[in-house]
């Protein structure tokens, strides 16, 4: 399998996680994937598979839309655009949040290496009820 048929077999995956296939991890990622993202740093297949498990259990609905892709050798980068829609958020309508994942594959093609680039606060922190406020203040302080 090519660079780019990984990629696209990881995003195509992706698209799909949710609370249901959360065990079909492992055919993705090595034993020993690790998997780093703003707000959490997990080692290890199980502990990834628990994260998401737990991640996903709430969430009414999470879709990507994958724009730019790159792959060469062992390497792949893809932008995204992520749209969630948690009850417990934004007043459980949709929020969209653009990102970039780097990936790393393992010979045997599975993601060894999983890091996410994404803006934390327009995530989460602005999200929620008091801290939100603030944060939004501070960004309009700044934008000026």
């Amino acid at each position: 399998m090519t660079a780019d048929e990984r990629l696209e077999a990881f995003c195509a995956f992706f698209n799909k996680l949710d609370k249901s296939c959360t065990r079909e991890l492992y055919e993705f990622y090595t034993p020993n994937v690790l998997f780093i993202d703003p707000l959490h740093r997990i080692e290890g297949s199980r502990a990834l598979e628990r994260y998401f498990a737990t991640l996903y259990e709430n969430v009414t609905a999470c879709r990507f839309r994958f724009h730019d892709r790159q792959a060469s050798g062992q390497q792949a980068f893809v932008t995204w655009t992520m749209q969630l829609v948690h009850p417990r958020l934004n007043g459980g309508r949709e929020i969209e949040v653009e990102g970039c994942s780097q990936l790393t594959f393992a010979e045997d093609g599975r993601v060894a290496r999983h890091r996410d680039y994404f803006d934390a606060a327009a995530l989460l922190y602005e999200r929620l009820p008091l801290l939100g406020g603030v944060i939004r203040m501070v960004k309009r302080r700044i934008d000026g």
